[in-house]
């Protein structure tokens, strides 16, 4: 939990949900959330001393934050021009891609083949969509990648925190990834 001059931050992650909540630290602070039509998401917090919202957060913050903006098994780079790309592996489903229409992502070059294939190690990349992941905290590192290469239906595999612990095994396309080294 994080808190503010003006208000109380809380991120909760257990079996049951993952969410984000702020709360203000008084009575007389008033905030509202608002989504635009142009699918931006903002918070705006009220100035007494100026009778006028201000806008003290949203999100898109680039081109980059929008959902799945690259399709699947690609992965977007603010740093690049264009900024969609295949992972390595994998090439464009359209050949429409060129000219920067991105729709349909990226398939694979190859078929996968159970019990031969090999995973490619992505650093600095934001973690793909977990609509369809299977979550073991009890296990590391190690046994994930030996459990996803068992899983034929496993496409990536990584560890739950920082420290190692934990798999988070993906199934199925692998959507909104994001690279997030410096430029």
């Amino acid at each position: 939990m994080r808190k503010s001059d003006y208000v109380i931050y809380n991120f909760t992650e257990n079996n049951e949900e993952v969410s984000f909540t702020f709360l203000m630290t008084s009575q007389n602070t008033y905030s509202r959330l608002k989504l635009s039509d142009k699918g931006e998401f903002e918070r705006f917090t009220w100035i007494p001393t100026s009778s006028q919202w201000s806008l003290s957060w949203s999100s898109p913050k680039d081109q980059c934050d929008v959902y799945d903006l690259c399709g699947p098994y690609s992965y977007c780079d603010i740093n690049t021009s264009p900024i969609c790309h295949c992972i390595q592996g994998f090439e464009p489903k359209f050949p429409e891609w060129k000219l920067i229409d991105v729709a349909g992502g990226c398939v694979r070059r190859t078929p996968l083949n159970c019990g031969k294939d090999r995973f490619l190690p992505l650093k600095q990349m934001k973690l793909p969509d977990t609509k369809r992941v299977i979550v073991d905290r009890k296990i590391g590192v190690k046994d994930c990648k030996k459990r996803c290469l068992e899983d034929c239906n496993c496409t990536a595999y990584a560890n739950t925190d920082i420290g190692g612990t934990g798999c988070v095994m993906w199934i199925g396309e692998l959507l909104d990834i994001r690279n997030y080294a410096v430029g």
